[in-house]
């Protein structure tokens, strides 16, 4: 189960450089190279810079380019090129053509700028939120207010709607009340005694558009809850890209940065078919500012609910629509308000992001303050979601965007873009793509255009020379890591239910910006640490994926025999779903090794609470537990065994 210390990847590198012609280095493809993320300003593209550039980037030892439009350079307006119309399919095609003959890949965005969005977002696809107005009414007087949306700024969209209204008095006593409001707003319903406060949901738009689009590009930020938004967002590619995928190896999908969409227009019917109950009488513990029990109770399932909305309506959709062009999906999970880990597994290349500088024990490193970021970011076992939903799933790549913010412009030293790239290596990351190259044609002079938040991999940057030592290396890294499959030995199981259950707040986004909120507090973070420097190799694993595994021979074997491992740890919690135990049990059963931190308290959500609780407690008294001393029980269960470590 342990391993060997990790040591540097540099040293690896080494040793496999001295092998013997009787064991050669893994075959070198375009994918072992280094990608990078291609900036086409304006899309002002022409064939001679396409043509130029891409054969720079190929002397330079890169395996491809990802192609991500963006706002325009000015004064270079009349060069701009529409995205998808004709003339940007014409460069699309131009460029696959001639990375074919350079052995070079072609990604693309599904959009521009970021999030995705676009003109073919329409309203009633955008984005959503719920909007929350409350009223006062009392026995004895009349209620004049309409309960009518008072936004200004949602006041000439179309789609707006009443929701839920529902009413509570002083002793929480609630009364569903939006059948009782007519189409004016007026409210047909009178209290028999007391103060009632009023609590109306509507549903509104969060307005927000694609940030940076480039021309053609424009519009709406995508609605990732509604499955008919999905449907309509991808309309537009299939009308430009008819029955062809244009030579792209893959589709790409930035982060999720959907500020405030919290609501879809069919969410309260969603809620009821997936969490079994009306969330109408229990509102205003979702929108409210109590801090209690049935608010967090509430707001598990709301998340939740989200959750699946995101993974079933928009990620599963994506990757069906890509293998409909006959290529892959690429989807950066992070931001989302999503079990990360079954986010990452849906797509056929999960991608993480580096952001900022890491501290690095490294004399004569230089880390200029300016480009510390506000927490530890990149965390290795932030990078370790993605490369754990591909290895339990039997992913082959798991992509990062690397180098983000790194250093400012013209500032980076190769020095220290090396140790960033070995830490995504040893994250079980194996295929990297750059941030960035901007596109420039071949007429502007020095020093090219510029994107802000890229690290500078362009000719014009001084230390292009230098830039083939560190791609060579980075290409004989990846094409080892490319050639074996994970073989850790140990599964971490997320308590994602932890973090949903909590009543602050309401939705809930896990992003790479803020894990010093959501992951770096919690035990389980603390164990990934703890396990980590003591050299055990691991990966992390949802609910979902527990459901899906079995037990083979001592080992727990993923879904469709993907991968196998010698113990589960379920870390330190509080909330643990009756039918995740259960599932955990079975592998026992049939043989696999558990380890469990604590007892779990309760379940999650608000759903039959007490028949659920008495399913967990009667699963957990199951277990034959013998005290072993020393703070440990044990316990043999059917053909395997289960450790209380406490």
């Amino acid at each position: 189960m342990k391993i060997k210390n990790i040591v540097s990847l540099s040293l690896i590198c080494f040793a496999f450089g001295n092998l013997s012609a009787q064991n050669p280095w893994p075959k070198t493809t375009e994918t072992a190279k280094p990608w990078t993320r291609w900036w086409w300003m304006g899309n002002a593209v022409d064939e001679k810079g396409l043509d130029k550039q891409l054969i720079t980037l190929n002397k330079a030892g890169f395996g491809g380019v990802e192609i991500v439009p963006i706002y325009g350079a000015k004064g270079f307006e009349n060069k701009y090129i529409q995205y998808l119309s004709p003339e940007w399919m014409k460069m699309l095609q131009f460029t696959t053509n001639k990375a074919k003959t350079l052995n070079m890949g072609v990604d693309m965005a599904v959009g521009t700028g970021w999030p995705i969005g676009g003109p073919q977002v329409d309203e009633q696809d955008a984005a959503t939120k719920m909007i929350v107005q409350t009223y006062i009414i009392s026995s004895g007087e009349k209620f004049l207010e309409k309960i009518v949306l008072n936004d200004e700024k949602q006041k000439d969209l179309k789609t707006t709607k009443l929701d839920i209204v529902t009413a509570y008095n002083d002793k929480n006593e609630a009364v569903v009340l939006t059948d009782k409001v007519s189409n004016d707003g007026s409210l047909n319903w009178k209290p028999d005694s007391g103060k009632w406060t009023i609590y109306a949901v509507f549903t509104g738009k969060t307005l927000q558009k694609v940030k940076r689009a480039a021309p053609g590009g424009e519009g709406y930020t995508l609605d990732h809850f509604s499955p008919v938004a999905i449907v309509d967002y991808f309309k537009t590619f299939d009308k430009a890209f008819g029955n062809s995928n244009y030579g792209v190896r893959s589709f790409f999908n930035d982060s999720y940065e959907v500020y405030n969409a919290d609501w879809t227009p069919d969410f309260k019917d969603e809620f009821k078919k997936r969490r079994g109950y009306d969330v109408s009488p229990y509102i205003k513990y979702l929108v409210g500012k109590e801090e209690n029990e049935i608010a967090g109770r509430i707001k598990s399932d709301y998340r939740e609910t989200l959750n699946e909305l995101i993974l079933h309506n928009f990620t599963d959709n994506f990757t069906k629509w890509a293998h409909s062009k006959k290529s892959k999906n690429t989807n950066q999970a992070h931001g989302s308000p999503g079990n990360l880990l079954d986010l990452y597994a849906a797509v056929d290349i999960p991608e993480s992001e580096t952001f900022g500088s890491t501290v690095f024990d490294i004399p004569g490193l230089r880390r200029d303050s300016a480009d510390v970021q506000k927490s530890d970011i990149p965390d290795i076992n932030m990078l370790k979601f993605a490369s754990s939903a591909a290895n339990v799933t039997g992913k082959k790549l798991i992509s990062n965007e690397t180098f983000t913010w790194l250093t400012e412009h013209f500032k980076t030293s190769w020095s220290q873009a090396k140790p960033e790239v070995e830490q995504v290596f040893l994250s079980g990351i194996n295929h990297v793509f750059y941030h960035g190259t901007t596109y420039t044609p071949t007429d502007v002079p020095f020093p090219g255009w510029l994107f802000y938040a890229s690290t500078n991999f362009v000719p014009e940057n001084s230390l292009w020379p230098h830039l083939m030592g560190l791609n060579s290396y980075v290409e004989r890294t990846q094409s080892v890591l490319q050639s074996g499959k994970s073989d850790n030995e140990v599964l971490m199981y997320w308590p994602i239910y932890d973090q949903w259950s909590s009543p602050k707040g309401k939705d809930v986004a896990f992003k790479v910006h803020n894990i010093e909120k959501w992951l770096q507090p919690t035990p389980f973070y603390g164990d990934l640490v703890k396990l980590g420097k003591l050299g055990y190799s691991l990966d992390m694993v949802s609910d979902k994926m527990i459901g899906e595994a079995k037990s083979e021979n001592q080992k727990i074997q993923t879904k469709n025999n993907e991968a196998s491992y010698q113990v589960l740890i379920i870390p330190e919690l509080t909330y643990l779903p009756e039918t995740t135990l259960n599932n955990m049990l079975e592998l026992a059963q049939n043989g696999a090794s558990i380890i469990f931190q604590n007892e779990p308290k309760d379940i999650p959500g608000n759903f039959e609470i007490e028949k659920r609780r008495t399913q967990l407690k009667s699963l957990w008294n199951k277990i034959p537990f013998q005290n072993q001393g020393d703070n440990i029980k044990i316990a043999t269960y059917g053909k395997g065994k289960i450790v209380l470590s406490f």
